[in-house]
């Protein structure tokens, strides 16, 4: 189910909006200010704002103009997506609507089966664009499970890798979230050339922090695994000062606030293989797999570990 924040002003704007949007796929909540509307995304996720007027004169789009700047001046409504409406609007109303952030701006002029499609591409257009996450620009968690439900309808033998940092957290204490983050994108790219290198069918996801998800087929891991883990090592200790890299370690506090040795950064990358219907869902082939990285991450330096065990 779609949450729908809606605010109208006008039977014709009522109208517009029956038109383009399925009410028993969406739930519409309507709302009468910004701070009603914020009040709404608290409560909802909501996928889109759409707001219209059927006034004749200006001071209906003015208002809506001026709503639709608050509404992207706040950080937390900013990122969802926001459609106008007005039956004929300018040249400059539409100019301004669009230079304070509005995705679309409808008038009678659109016919509204093309108005629907446009709508129905806004909201998934957004839904894609918030699960890329922002420091790798790699699918989130929402397209990894996607991607993953599909190869597993498929029935089709397929290997999720489940590739995690080894000591990252203490390297971000340690050299700050500015060098974390170049680490974070160092290692997306690594990942993704490597395996779009050996596999152009494959996929590469990132599912936050220093956690990647890449998905190809099961003969292909040998070596995607083994380039992947090559390359990261090469690269990696020239992420550290130089006199850290020589003595081959960082000092710094533990989780219990303790002095400790932390080794240079490895990587370790938890294998499991789908075999015809040997899943059935997303859950199953998750939990093998962080029961796997556990083990993998207990290794001492960079490896790949594929599951051998049926499933349980």
């Amino acid at each position: 189910m779609q949450h729908v924040a809606v605010y109208l002003s006008g039977v014709q704007a009522e109208k517009y909006l029956n038109h383009i949007i399925d009410d028993t796929q969406v739930s519409i909540h309507p709302f009468n200010s910004v701070e009603d509307l914020l009040t709404l995304a608290q409560r909802f996720t909501l996928d889109l704002i759409f707001m219209g007027t059927g006034d004749v004169g200006n001071a209906g789009l003015l208002n809506l103009v001026d709503m639709t700047r608050r509404i992207k001046d706040h950080t937390f409504l900013a990122i969802i997506p926001t459609i106008l409406y007005h039956p004929n609007p300018g040249v400059h109303d539409f100019t301004a609507a669009f230079e304070n952030g509005a995705e679309e701006f409808y008038s009678e002029k659109i016919p509204v089966n093309i108005a629907r499609v446009k709508t129905s591409m806004t909201i998934k257009r957004s839904l894609r664009d918030l699960s890329v996450n922002p420091s790798s620009r790699l699918p989130g968690p929402a397209v990894i499970e996607k991607e993953i439900e599909r190869q597993i309808e498929l029935e089709q033998q397929f290997a999720v890798c489940y590739a995690d940092l080894d000591n990252f957290k203490a390297f971000n204490d340690y050299y700050g979230y500015y060098f974390g983050d170049r680490v974070i994108k160092l290692s997306a790219r690594i990942i993704k050339d490597v395996v779009f290198d050996l596999c152009r069918e494959g996929f590469v996801g990132h599912i936050g922090g220093d956690d990647f998800i890449f998905i190809v087929p099961s003969e292909k891991v040998p070596a995607i695994c083994e380039g992947i883990l090559r390359t990261f090592d090469t690269f990696i200790p020239y992420r550290y000062a130089f006199e850290d890299r020589e003595r081959g370690f960082i000092i710094t506090l533990n989780r219990n606030d303790e002095k400790q040795k932390f080794p240079l950064m490895t990587l370790s990358i938890a294998v499991v293989i789908n075999k015809g219907k040997m899943f059935r869902h997303v859950g199953e082939m998750s939990h093998m797999l962080a029961d796997l990285k556990k083990y993998t991450k207990s290794l001492e330096g960079s490896n790949y570990v594929i599951e051998r065990r049926n499933k349980y």
